[in-house]
Formats: C-alpha cells, structure tokens, sequence
C-alpha cells in the first residue's frame, strides 16, 4: 500500500499543505510517485535519474516535498476545488503501475477531477489498467526531437529507445484515443526544423505537445549546458501552436540553415496570433499551466503561466524580429 507522494511545492501551498507565496497557482495539481532509491533509467537531464548526484526531491526546477499520503487525500478533498486537473508524475521503479493504480483509485475517491498520468513507455495492457481506473489522459514523454539526440541523453543504458517510445505513444493512442501527450524538450542540441519535424509528426498521429525548455539541474550531466535561447523558443512555440491548430504545417514554413524563416502564414494571421498571447502559455494537457516549471519567476520566462501583458507580447515581437 502507498504510504508517501511527492508533492510538488506549488501544489502543496494551494492544497494548505505548507506555507509560501505564489506568482501564479498552480491550475493542476501535480504529485510524483515515492520510491526510496532513483529511477531506474537515466536520462542525462533528470535530477532522479540513476546516473544523477542531484537532490531527490527535485525535479527540473521544482521541489517535490515528500508527504504522508493520507494527509495529502485529506487536503485534496476539502482544497481540491482549486484545481482542474490532477497530475501523477512517475519514476521508473519496479511494480509502478501498481503504485499508479492505487493512487489514481485514490485520489478520485478524495476529489472528482480529471487525472493524467506522466510515466515511461508501458505495454498496452497496463495503458489498459490505467484506463480501467479512471486515468482521463497519458503521456509518455519523448523529449528528444531526434532519435541520435534521444540516444544520447535518453538511451544510452539501453532502458529506453527511441522505437520503445513511439511504440508506447501509438499503444496509448488506442487506448485513450486522442487523450495522449508527449513532452519534448526545446535546446538539447536540436534545430529549430527537427524540433517542428517532431512536433508535426506527434500532431499527425493525434498526440497532443507539451514543450519545455531545457533547464540545467546541478548534479546531472548535463548541468552544463546552456539553456535554449528565448528567441528561439518563442518560434518553436508559435510554429506549435499553429500546427496544433491547424493553421500551417511544416511543408508550408520555410528553413534557413534549420532555422525558421516563414511560419507559412499570411502576416496579419501571425500577428493576431502573437497577440493573443496564447502560443506562449504553457502547452500539455487541458487546464494545465505549470507555473516556473522551466524558469524563476523573475525571468526569463519560457512558459507564461496566465495571461501576457502587453508590454510582455511587445517584448516577444521583438524577440521574434516583429
């Protein structure tokens, strides 16, 4: 039986779990499975990966407090309201998918909201039990925007490959249909083409994107590394956000050396699109906005977490050569 949950620190304010000041509260509530040991795979960006010196009560940027799983069904059924979605976020660990099932049994008995789950590449039968127990969406997370770029930070002990990853994804699309999101991370050495190659390629086959921008974690491998440039971000998530919605595809924009030059929209489309704002919030699953996931709330940020301000969509028009 689950005892602990990791709770993400946001996501413990808005339940009451703890104290703290927010910039911008969490619209889901986000948890993460307990295992006392690392995940099993490796990905070099992963503070919980098994090659990681990292603290493990991180993930990304966040800390994810470990909680008493009783207290935690407490607080979602009197705070719950506050959210519109529950996410479970899990390691790689033996007998997960147990671990998962009991938790979404849980939690939906604690507070009625939709829940996603966010776990590793799983055979169709237990996309099957997830299913049975009221999972609402899945994702299985990519990352990578290239199969030489995932093998190098998310298959390089073999626990994962690419194939696996597609696989899972298309397993989970006839299971929960269009219910499916994968991750893929913007500034781990790919171009500006090959990531919406793969974005394209993941809307073609009914998989909704969540983008996120790189962040170096100490402690990983890849620590190092410097973060994608905001330029450069902000163009991957309009051209997202115009696949997504079908206004362009890739065969309609134009590249320059892996850059994108046209989006393949008249102008005055694309501006009423960088006006609304909306290409710039957080993407993934429905009523999701992951506050600071990627960034401090001082800046820069990559995923806004409510609105732009008009000053903030002039300040992405300049960015974007406007």
């Amino acid at each position: 039986m689950v005892e602990y949950i990791r709770v993400a620190l946001g996501t413990g304010i808005v339940l009451g779990l703890w104290r703290g000041q927010l910039a911008a509260a969490p619209t889901t509530a986000h948890f993460l499975t307990y295992y006392e040991g690392r995940c099993s795979a490796n990905c070099k960006f992963c503070p919980q990966a098994k090659g990681s010196t990292a603290d493990l009560s991180m993930l990304s940027r966040v800390v994810w407090p470990r909680y008493n799983l009783e207290r935690v069904l407490l607080a979602l059924k009197f705070n719950g309201y506050r959210f519109r979605r529950i996410c479970i976020q899990a390691v790689n660990y033996p007998n997960v998918v147990d671990d998962i099932c009991e938790l979404v049994t849980r939690m939906h008995e604690a507070r009625k909201l939709p829940i996603s789950v966010s776990c590793q590449p799983l055979t169709k039968s237990d996309m099957e039990r997830l299913a049975d127990v009221g999972v609402e969406r899945v994702s299985v997370a990519l990352d990578a925007a290239t199969f030489q770029i995932f093998e190098q930070v998310k298959g390089c002990d073999a626990v994962y490959s690419w194939d696996g990853h597609i696989r899972a994804l298309q397993e989970a699309r006839s299971v929960f249909g269009t219910r499916v999101t994968t991750h893929l991370i913007v500034g781990l050495g790919e171009t500006e083409q090959e990531m919406i190659e793969t974005i394209q390629f993941c809307h073609d086959r009914g998989i909704t994107v969540a983008l996120f921008a790189f962040t170096p974690i100490a402690g990983t491998p890849l620590e190092n590394r410097s973060r994608p440039s905001l330029t450069s971000y902000r163009k991957i998530q309009l051209a997202r956000y115009l696949i997504a919605n079908d206004m362009s595809r890739i065969d309609q924009m134009r590249f320059e050396d892996g850059c994108v030059v046209d989006f393949g929209v008249p102008r005055d489309l694309l501006l009423e699109a960088i006006e609304s704002g909306e290409p710039f919030l957080t993407s993934g699953c429905p009523g999701c906005n992951r506050p600071f996931y990627n960034e401090s709330p001082r800046g820069p940020i990559y995923n806004y977490p409510r609105k732009l301000t008009p000053r903030e969509k002039e300040e992405i028009k300049r960015q974007l050569g406007i």
